[in-house]
């Protein structure tokens, strides 16, 4: 399909399924970490996260020769500021990719939690296979409010709404580009309330028990949920490919000349890429771990914070105070607070569990 030919309809399927990702096996744990009050920020989240979208299609009206995420920090501040994008960008997709493993993995143990090879003195259970690999009703009311968790709950929500890298390319392709804002309403819309109904549903049924992927509360003696399992294990095995490549070619961009059109360059690129990525998987071999940390420490920088600092700049808003410009201090303070707090909540929990 050539670019800029893309209709309404289609951009509408395609915001929805950059802002539809693994997060969306973490809500249940996500409102068991909060409490049912933590829905509201779910939505207060969305919001914001739908705003700077908004903010971000405005910084790409100003310049027409601005057509990525870098482009727009490198249009606010220069090289440098594309250089910072880059870097989250690439660190986000990096945490991302890692998280397929981790999913991977405790899918894959959830059905052979007795299966194991052995590797001289190594051992591999199903766990961590993914190294070989690339009767249920509802119980719990829960709780109203858990303070103690509300900042893995705001980690984890920020984590579903991280897809604002794409949000350029999106709106490049987009046949009348004055729909831009319906089609970010629509795709916002229609995926918070799946998060919603995948909340509400989840913990609801499993209660306090729901763990970091709903799908590991699932009796694999059934054959539905057998299906709903292998289902999410093509997930993994079809994006890792997809995720860890800009990756690779944001490497490869910055090597020297002569090797950025090597084949054994871009093989060894690829192949130490997946081994870190192995290699993180094992150290943070929690799911909610990695994606509450992703959350607080990556998205909020990429999907709030960014967005609000380059439209700022670029538009000069802060000369000028507003509702507007109110609006975006709130969003940017409510950003620095949740990443400061969230990351160190994150590592906290990471230290204690292991």
């Amino acid at each position: 399909m050539e670019n800029k030919q893309v209709s309404f309809l289609k951009t509408c399927i395609n915001g929805i399924n950059a802002l539809s990702g693994i997060g969306i096996l973490s809500i249940p744990y996500a409102l068991s970490a909060g409490g049912w009050l933590s829905l509201i920020l779910l939505i207060l989240i969305a919001a914001a996260a739908c705003f700077t979208g908004l903010l971000m299609r405005k910084c790409m009206d100003r310049n027409p020769n601005v057509t990525s995420y870098s482009d727009i920090a490198s249009h606010a501040f220069g090289r440098k500021g594309k250089l910072v994008a880059s870097f989250f960008t690439s660190l986000e997709l990096y945490f991302v990719s890692t998280g397929l493993l981790i999913m991977e993995g405790d899918n894959l143990h959830k059905l052979s939690p007795n299966f194991a090879l052995k590797l001289g003195s190594l051992s591999i259970d199903g766990r961590h296979s993914f190294v070989i690999l690339a009767g249920v009703g509802f119980h719990g009311k829960g709780s109203l409010i858990n303070l103690q968790g509300v900042p893995t709950a705001l980690s984890l929500y920020a984590f579903c709404y991280g897809a604002h890298a794409m949000f350029p390319s999106i709106y490049n392709s987009m046949r009348k580009k004055n729909q831009f804002s319906k089609v970010m309403f629509i795709s916002f819309v229609i995926c918070t309330i799946t998060y919603l109904s995948m909340a509400v549903l989840g913990y609801l049924i499993y209660g306090q028990n729901v763990q970091s992927q709903v799908t590991l509360n699932l009796p694999t003696q059934k054959l539905s949920s057998k299906i709903a399992i292998y289902t999410i294990l093509a997930g993994p095995i079809a994006k890792y490919a997809l995720t860890i490549t800009p990756i690779a070619t944001a490497i490869e961009s910055v090597l020297p000349d002569r090797y950025q059109d090597s084949k054994s360059i871009g093989i060894l690129v690829r192949m130490s890429l997946l081994i870190s990525t192995v290699v993180m998987a094992m150290v943070l071999p929690s799911f909610q771990s990695l994606t509450s940390l992703s959350g607080a420490a990556l998205i909020v920088i990429v999907s709030f914070f960014l967005p609000c600092a380059c439209y700022l700049k670029i538009f000069k808003v802060y000369q000028k105070w507003g509702t507007e410009l109110a609006g975006i201090l709130t969003i940017m303070l409510m950003s620095v607070v949740v990443g400061a707090v969230g990351t160190y909540s994150s590592i906290a929990q990471t230290v204690k569990h292991n």
